[in-house]
């Protein structure tokens, strides 16, 4: 009889075990997934703010109306501009994607609750500060940026340690270690003669949004523990493309001078600009599911792992940048050197190296 209820034991446990290891891979795939999605609304957002009233205007120094735009607006104002509309476009996109699932309801009683509040305030964290300081450190200093916002994965794999008690050994330290290593390689391609001349303090601007980032998404990880991730976004994107259009982008107005008068022109303008906004609605679609698919990656495998497959958006995103805007839209710049290939094999070594032991691929399995 203990022989036979052993035996049940042990398959109970095998069979866990199975489901778990399922349920991990399955964690990663989704990461992964999340950096790609990352990579394409990087590519349609910076073609969106290469186009329409952003070229002809704003970035030329004036508004359709013929209000003259100082260097402080153009550099910063019009970066937060960018975050707010691709947030806030977001947002709309995941009321849409709620309601058609029949998941309103939940959305906003989850916004009364304990993970609802931790998501919104990964929202301020991962939103106004974060994405904005990457939209403008984008514009200043190019792709070069995307991999040192990349090192979030550090960041959010330490404090997932020191908060939340997950494991982080020394293999998935080095792990971690070579997917930095990965992206500086990548970074390391902008450093030329000639580099755009705002190149260093773009850089300094990114590690923000990779401080900020790292931080959410550990937050966030453990938000969407206990919510429906889908229902976990839509809080994220609407706190924070409201907060950016109505708090941050008049905030920036009135530090430039221009008051909140600034703002409203400058909002009605790209709202209203159908041959830019047309590419934002698109990067608005795409950071619905980089932000879900990470927030549900990190609650799934944790945060080391799960920031670090996410991470490798400091690949697809001058690899997407390549694609929509080198290819698609035909500009000229956008081409990865070869050294971004070798760095994305590193990076598949450093996330690799965080799931597993390597040497278990070489060891026999037991039957």
């Amino acid at each position: 009889m203990n022989e036979v209820s052993g035996a049940v034991n042990a398959q109970a446990v095998a069979a866990k075990k199975k489901l778990s290891s399922s349920f991990f891979k399955k964690g990663i795939t989704v990461a992964i997934l999340s950096g790609m999605c990352y990579g394409l609304y990087s590519a349609f957002m910076t073609l969106g703010m290469s186009k329409g009233v952003w070229l002809n205007d704003l970035y030329a120094g004036t508004t359709p109306a013929g209000t003259v735009l100082t260097t402080f607006v153009m550099v910063y104002m019009l970066g937060a501009l960018g975050s707010a509309l691709n947030d806030t476009i977001s947002g709309v996109w995941c009321i849409l994607i709620a309601a058609a699932k029949g998941k309103l309801g939940d959305f906003f009683r989850s916004i009364k609750t304990k993970p609802g509040v931790v998501m919104i305030v990964a929202a301020l964290i991962g939103g106004p500060i974060a994405s904005t300081a990457y939209v403008v450190s984008l514009q200043m200093a190019g792709s070069i940026i995307i991999p040192i916002t990349a090192l979030c994965p550090a960041i959010g794999a330490i404090l997932g340690r020191v908060l939340f008690k997950q494991e982080l050994n020394l293999r998935m330290m080095a792990g971690v270690a070579v997917c930095v290593i990965a992206s500086i390689m990548i970074g390391s391609t902008g450093m030329s003669a000639d580099a755009p001349a705002g190149l260093m303090l773009g850089i300094c601007i990114a590690f923000i949004a990779a401080l900020g980032w790292g931080i959410e998404g550990c937050v966030a990880g453990y938000g969407t523990s206990m919510i429906d991730s889908e229902i976990g976004i839509t809080i994220r994107q609407c706190t924070s493309g409201l907060t950016n259009l109505i708090i941050l982008v008049p905030l920036w107005g009135i530090l430039s001078g221009g008051g909140i008068g600034l703002a409203g022109e400058l909002i009605t303008n790209v709202i209203t600009d159908m041959p830019s906004l047309v590419f934002f609605i698109a990067s608005g679609f795409f950071s619905v599911y980089a932000y879900s698919l990470w927030y549900k990656g990190n609650s799934m495998c944790g945060a080391a792992l799960g920031m670090a497959c996410n991470g490798a958006y400091s690949f697809w995103g001058p690899f997407f940048c390549w694609i929509v805007i080198g290819i698609f839209d035909g500009q000229a710049g956008w081409a990865l050197p070869p050294i971004a290939w070798a760095a994305a094999i590193v990076m598949i070594f450093g996330i690799l190296l965080i799931a597993m032991n390597p040497m278990d691929l070489f060891r026999k399995k037991e039957d």
